[in-house]
This record gives C-alpha cells, structure tokens and sequence, in this order.
C-alpha cells in the first residue's frame, strides 16, 4: 500500500515540476513581457491546485487506513467484553460452591488473569477515546484510585506487602490515564524491588507517592530513564516504554514528578496533582 503511494506522489510531483519548468521557459523565451501578470496568476492557480491533489493522495489513503484500524478496535472491544464478562461472573458464582482449597487458589488466578484482560479492555478503549480526541477529564477520588489499583496488585502478587497510608484527594484529570501511571510505577517498584518486599504507598495534601526499597538507581539511570526503550535491567521482562508513557501524560496533564532514587536504596516517585479550582 504505501510502495505504490509512494510512487504516485513521486510521479505527481516529478509531472508537476516539469509542467512548471517547461511553462517557466515558454514564459521566459516565447512570450511578451505584457503576459506577465497573466501567467503569473495561471501558475499561482496550478501551484494551490497542484498542492490540494499531492495532499489528498498523501493524507486519503493514510486516513481511510486508520478509520479502518479503529472500526477494527472498536469491534474487537465489542467482541472480547463478553466473554471477559461472562468469565467474571462465572468465578464469582463457583467460589460460592468450593470448599477446597486449591480449587479456589486455581479459581483466584482465572479471576486475576480476567481482571487483567479487563485491564486491558479499559485501555484499548482509553486509547481510542485518545486518539478520536475525547474529552475524558472527570472529577475523581484518588483515593478510591489508589486503594483500587492496590486491591489489584495485592492480587497479582501476593508475596508483596503494601504499605498505604492516602488521605482523601478530588482531582480532575483523565481516570484511566491516572491509572495507567499509577500501575506502571507501582509495577516498575515490584519488579526492581529484589528481595525487598513492600511498596509504600502515600497520599497527603496533592502529592502521591510511591516507594518502593528494592534495588535502586544511580545518577546516570536516573538521567535515561524516560528514554523509549531504555532499561536499566535488561533482564527484566518489558520493552522500557512505560515511564516514557507516564512522563508524557503527566506532562500533558499538568502533573509534576519527580524521581528520588538510590542504588541499593530504593526509588521513590512523586506525583504533584494541581488542586481544583487553582
């Protein structure tokens, strides 16, 4: 698709200049100097409507490319939310019956591994709003954000300890955005946590802070950090793009962060959310 489309800009546009070439020599050596004004507005005229053709075989095709790419997501959305949800709630009706406890153990991780599927319907549904340019800023508790979000990943890995201690904040910002930060730094914290075991979790006035006492970074990790495709630990599973993603929503959106962090100290994230109504 964009071979050829390349090649038919290239030939639309190689035809349009020597169009003009050869019209600016019969200008220069066939003409009278009276035909000026009248030559110059018949190229200024080929010239706009030289450029509105090159546009529409550039942008045409490209633009019925991504209506097709979001028709798609827009079905495979409607497609995955019922058999996600019907999942959901067939857990939920057999861990009324079981008794055993492996079986509910077994039931726990389906129910772990559908709430991430969940997880991921909400962001593709988050990303088409984003790209169809929504506006999807809404007044939420962060508090109730954060207590959601830890419920989960207490969940996810039981071998964490979650230390939350979040007083109640209202801001207005993108809830699944927010979200979508929260989980990558959380996230971030347990996987370079080592042999640490517990995140630390704090909500006072306007500013969210995450702690985690794992391995920590020095000053030149610290510098690269928000670099796309950068990790510190290339071992770690991941392909270094999620602090890339958070700085730029948090710099869309007017949040401040800040990163804090030592080797063999840990790392702590701080978020600085603007207050409602300043």
């Amino acid at each position: 698709m964009f071979a050829s489309l390349r090649i038919n800009i290239f030939i639309y546009y190689f035809v349009t200049v020597l169009f003009f070439i050869v019209g600016v020599y019969y200008f220069l050596f066939f003409t009278s100097v009276e035909s000026i004004s009248i030559l110059a507005v018949v190229f200024f005229c080929f010239i706009i409507l030289s450029g509105v053709l090159i546009s529409k075989l550039a942008v045409d095709p490209l633009q019925e490319y991504v209506q097709n790419l979001q028709d798609l997501s827009n079905e495979t959305l409607h497609e995955l939310n019922l058999p996600v949800s019907t999942i959901k709630i067939n857990t939920q009706m057999l861990q009324k019956n079981l008794n055993d406890t492996k079986s509910k153990k077994r039931l726990n991780r389906i129910e772990s591994a559908c709430s991430m599927l969940e997880q991921r319907y909400n962001e593709l549904e988050y990303m088409i709003k984003m790209q169809s340019r929504e506006d999807i800023d809404e007044e939420f508790s962060l508090k109730d954000l954060v207590e959601e979000r830890v419920a989960f990943f207490r969940r996810l890995y039981p071998q964490m300890a979650f230390e939350l201690h979040v007083d109640e904040l209202v801001v207005l910002s993108d809830r699944t955005g927010v979200s979508k930060v929260i989980d990558n730094i959380v996230d971030n914290g347990v996987k370079y946590s080592d042999k640490s075991s517990k995140i630390k979790i704090t909500l006072h006035e306007n500013r969210l802070a995450i702690e985690d006492f794992g391995i920590g970074m020095d000053e030149v990790e610290l510098l690269h950090i928000f670099d796309a495709y950068y990790q510190s630990n290339s071992t770690m599973q991941g392909f270094g793009i999620g602090l890339c993603m958070v700085k730029r929503f948090c710099d869309k959106n007017r949040i401040l962060l800040n990163f804090d962090s030592a080797l063999s100290r840990g790392t702590k994230v701080e978020l600085q959310f603007k207050k409602l109504g300043s």
